[in-house]
């Protein structure tokens, strides 16, 4: 007999990936040109040219056993000291090559951390909105999904309702910034406030409760905003991390784990990762991905397109009438619906021709999320649609 729950989760897809389906389907019968999707965080801006310069430079000079052979399982030593030295530098950080695990993406990062430190009855806290997989994979870790709603206004932590979701069971706590699906940058005063949090419970709970900072979106920040990398701020922390979104690579899937030297029992902890990482199936990433790595770090896409993205829609549907959060990073856009169910206005909105995704999955009802990593014409095409949904809503007015 097969996993009824493996069968669930492959027979329901995610809200975001049914909305990518439908979307592929209606293009067949309508024409791409007149179907406004929103849905999946897909990077539409090129790679910048370093990534296949360094490609084609590995595939021309570098003996094929090598390139596509097995590196170590945890990857490659030089790999992982390119990264120490990067980050050292970039973040004044004090991480070390020997407390990294290259994975096939920050998908596979959170998996095989999750595994590592969470047993049975054990307790995983997110902060709402969060993204949808978290709960696949904190269940597959054996432990239990528990949702501690962000501040309404800014969605930055609330600490008091943070506070009163961590107890004996409390294992983790996930943390995602540039926030997917807000776009929004947890500030300096904020972090510190969790990191105090999780400190006191730690001493009054007498075991560590790590923090999983989750940064697919770390460089995609705007006004010259700085990243808090956090191992800076707290000694329980472990970083997953890929390079889907900054180098515009997320079908190659390439990322890694960091454990965070001042985590109590460190090695043993990494040793917990590579145990989960053989465990899973994730060992050797991508070889020849690991070898781009040293000379892409530091290198993004052109991010001014997502900014020039975010300000078109952000100051387009303000003018409207919409409500909109307005992001400090990532490539999307959270809107307040029109109506308080959130999936029925999504269905609404596909009479527009839009395909927007509903806020439930994220743990927040009432929001929409729109993806704008797409082309800059198809957001300039997609107005006149969004004006007429918020009319269809409001009498024309």
């Amino acid at each position: 007999m097969y996993n009824k729950k493996m069968y669930e989760l492959g027979s329901h897809p995610s809200a975001i990936r049914d909305l990518f389906e439908y979307g592929k389907k209606r293009k067949l019968e309508i024409g791409e040109k007149n179907v406004f999707d929103f849905s999946l965080g897909n990077p539409s801006v090129p790679s910048p040219s370093i990534v296949n310069d360094t490609l084609l430079e590995l595939i021309n000079n570098t003996d094929p056993c090598m390139l596509h052979g097995y590196t170590s399982a945890v990857g490659d030593v030089m790999v992982r000291e390119s990264i120490e030295e990067y980050l050292n530098k970039t973040y004044k950080a004090s991480v070390s090559s020997d407390l990294i695990y290259l994975t096939v993406g920050a998908a596979a990062s959170l998996t095989i951390s999750l595994n590592a430190i969470c047993n049975s009855g054990d307790e995983v806290v997110v902060l709402a909105p969060f993204f949808p997989e978290y709960k696949v994979f904190v269940e597959k870790a054996s432990a239990k999904l528990v949702i501690a709603d962000a501040n309404k206004k800014t969605f930055l932590p609330d600490i008091s309702k943070l506070e009163s979701c961590i107890n004996k069971n409390t294992k983790a706590i996930i943390i995602n910034y540039p926030n997917n699906p807000t776009g929004v940058m947890i500030d300096e005063e904020s972090l510190k406030a969790l990191c105090d949090l999780l400190s006191k419970k730690e001493q009054e709970y007498n075991h560590p409760i790590y923090l999983i900072s989750d940064e697919p979106y770390r460089e995609l920040l705007y006004n010259n905003m700085d990243y808090l990398f956090v191992t800076n701020y707290y000694k329980n922390s472990i970083v997953c991390y890929s390079f889907s979104k900054s180098l515009s690579l997320p079908g190659e899937r390439i990322g890694y784990i960091i454990v965070n030297p001042e985590c109590e029992n460190s090695k043993e902890v990494f040793y917990a990762v590579c145990g989960a990482g053989r465990s899973l199936g994730f060992v050797c990433a991508p070889a020849l991905f690991q070898y781009m790595i040293p000379n892409c770090l530091g290198y993004t896409s052109d991010l001014s397109i997502y900014e020039a993205n975010r300000d078109i829609l952000y100051n387009n549907l303000t003018s409207i009438g919409y409500e909109v959060v307005k992001p400090d990073g990532a490539f999307y856009l959270f809107v307040k619906a029109l109506e308080t169910d959130a999936v029925k206005f999504c269905e609404n909105a596909k009479e527009f021709e839009l395909l927007l995704v509903p806020s439930d999955s994220f743990g927040v009802k009432g929001y929409i999320r729109i993806s704008y990593c797409v082309d800059t014409s198809m957001i300039e095409r997609s107005l006149d649609s969004f004006k007429a949904l918020y009319d269809s809503y409001n009498g024309g007015n």
